[in-house]
């Protein structure tokens, strides 16, 4: 049984496969059209599915859309209509901007948004320029796409894709995120293989959008720069969290309530787009985060004592702030947190896909999420014929790992290009930019090539048997952080050997990998630690200029000669600039 998961409501759009409760495919549309996001998301785009990507997730399977079982869309326009409806009524005011928006956060373009949204079956039918070149797709009908069509509530795709994929047969589930349909924080259960939602907050109280406005305030885009806040907050002092509580208050049962924030009459001007921070920005960076934080606890304590479960996992945007979710695992009452790498919107395809699998099959769960490599790959044939084709010199290398190893001895920042790409947000040695930790130089080094602020940190990975001889564990006999979704603190006595990925307040976002994980990768720690005794490098996300991650060859190469990476090691080969 092949069920397609598409996300594309709002942002990140992304499609993945799961064939009889297995995933064998999941990407951002991004990655194949280089546009960040893949769109903005605004009700005059929410038409475009992720045409690319679910064309990757079908192909992988060796299949058409006519041979797929079900079709999980991430998203119920009809949550959206007014009691008593069942179709839309497209009436669109004259002049939306003058309608405002209404108390429960409804906009007047809905209308326009829900008929897209309705309407999404159609679109996959006649816009998709690719599954069509196949002579089986003849005779495929509208009705058939409909027949296979399930619209899932936005929040329960989130709440999927992490309790059908987290390594828990029975956890507490939370998801926090901008908004869904209404929903914007959702509490539940996951146990005897079924779940159920205890609890739910919907508009107009959301931490998302809380932090989305701030995002904008501080002269950040919204719905993509939240982690920039995150990484600014280190450098602030929450002096403004009396205020902050003022925003957005504790309710009872875990809640908490979102009251009008006003920035610009409570902090003043906000700032705008290339001036500098003041200390008044990165207070009120810190103030918002102390009280995300604050508020997350709040919610996890009354979760626990609701399930009675140790383990909590956690999706929707929010869930990608590490600081947040490092503060969940240290001081919560969870014994074990864990959180889907693809998060954000992104990650609700393979929720869907994954629910509606799930409950047509009947159960069980047969896979755990291990690692995100479920993105593109390419063979040493393809990538030897494109560098031939593209007329460059290179060199296959006798053994990668060692080779490589030794250019980032000699303080060489390299591109790596490797198997499967990440599906998420997070670069995890498929498509990175990996250069040594030893010197404080290299994270303004990175920050320069790839056109970022220069407060934004760098993030270490580290073997994972080697991780609590690097990190603080906080007595934990291993560190497990596969998905570089929490910090940690940088040991004392180790602060001075790995400064490039030691932060200002003294922690790093920490990746761990094993070898069964990712083997070429973990060879290569091991080979840089037999020459510098530092079993840790830098790991960045191989982009420039804020353009989506590399997905493939070409992509690598275009990303290498027009930016200051010293080499480019591209599956078994190496590409470097002349001196």
């Amino acid at each position: 049984m092949l069920t397609l998961g598409i996300n594309a409501a709002y942002h990140d759009c992304a499609a993945a496969l799961v064939r009889d409760g297995q995933v064998l495919a999941a990407a951002e549309e991004e990655r194949f059209t280089r546009i960040k996001h893949g769109k903005r998301p605004v009700p005059f785009t929410a038409w475009q599915l992720p045409y690319h990507a679910i064309d990757y997730c079908l192909t992988q399977a060796g299949a058409h859309l006519g041979q797929v079982d079900h079709i999980a869309y991430a998203y119920d326009p009809m949550l959206l209509m007014p009691a008593g409806n069942v179709e839309p009524n497209v009436v669109l005011p004259l002049e939306p901007s003058k309608a405002g928006f209404g108390p429960n956060g409804e906009s007047p373009w809905d209308p326009l948004f829900i008929s897209y949204l309705v309407n999404a079956p159609r679109q996959l039918l006649d816009g998709v320029p690719h599954h069509l070149r196949s002579p089986r797709m003849d005779g495929l009908t509208l009705d058939h796409i409909k027949d296979r069509w399930v619209n899932l509530d936005h929040h329960l795709s989130h709440e999927a894709s992490a309790f059908l994929a987290a390594p828990f047969d029975e956890a507490a589930v939370l998801t926090m995120d901008g908004r869904g349909e209404r929903t914007t924080t959702s509490f539940g259960h996951f146990s005897r293989g079924e779940y159920h939602r205890i609890k739910q907050i919907d508009l107009p109280h959301s931490l998302g959008l809380l932090y989305e406005e701030v995002t904008r305030y501080l002269g950040f885009l919204h719905s993509s720069d939240e982690y920039k806040v995150m990484a600014l907050a280190s450098f602030g002092k929450p002096t403004y969290r009396k205020e902050f509580r003022e925003i957005l208050s504790l309710e009872d049962q875990g809640g908490y309530a979102l009251h009008p924030a006003k920035l610009a009459e409570r902090f003043g001007p906000p700032r705008h787009r290339g001036e500098p921070f003041d200390e008044r920005h990165k207070d009120i960076a810190s103030s918002l985060q102390y009280v995300l934080e604050e508020t997350a606890l709040h919610m996890t304590h009354w979760l626990r004592k609701q399930t009675g479960s140790s383990r909590l996992c956690m999706a929707g945007g929010v869930a990608l702030n590490c600081v947040m979710n490092a503060r969940i695992a240290r001081d919560g009452e969870f014994d074990q947190v864990w959180v889907q790498p693809a998060a954000g919107d992104a990650g609700t395809a393979l929720g869907a896909a994954l629910y509606v699998d799930y409950q047509r099959r009947g159960g069980p769960r047969e896979w755990a999420m291990e690692h995100a490599y479920l993105g593109p790959e390419y063979t040493d044939e393809e990538i030897e014929r494109f560098l031939y084709q593209s007329r460059l010199a290179f060199r296959k290398l006798d053994d990668v790992a060692e080779e490589a190893a030794e250019l980032l001895a000699q303080e060489k920042i390299l591109g790596w290009f490797q198997g499967r790409m990440e599906f998420g947000p997070r670069a995890l040695g498929a498509r990175s930019i990996l250069a040594s930790p030893l010197d404080s130089a290299m994270q303004a080094r990175l920050n320069g090539l790839k056109d970022r602020e220069d407060f934004r940190p760098v993030a270490p990975v580290v073997m994972e048997d080697r991780a609590t001889a690097w990190f603080d564990g906080r007595g934990a006999a291993s560190i497990c952080a596969p998905f570089m979704l929490f910090v940690y603190d940088v040991l004392p006595h180790r602060a001075k050997q790995i400064p490039a990925v030691r932060h200002i307040d003294g922690t790093a976002r920490v990746q761990t990998v094993r070898r069964d994980q990712n083997a070429r990768y973990y060879d290569l720690l091991a080979a840089f630690e037999k020459r510098t005794g530092v079993p840790v490098l830098v790991n960045t996300s191989f982009n420039t200029r804020g353009e989506p991650v590399v997905c493939t060859p070409r992509d690598a190469l275009e990303s290498f000669w027009t930016s200051p990476l010293d080499a480019l090691v591209i599956g078994s080969y190496l590409v470097e600039k002349p001196r």
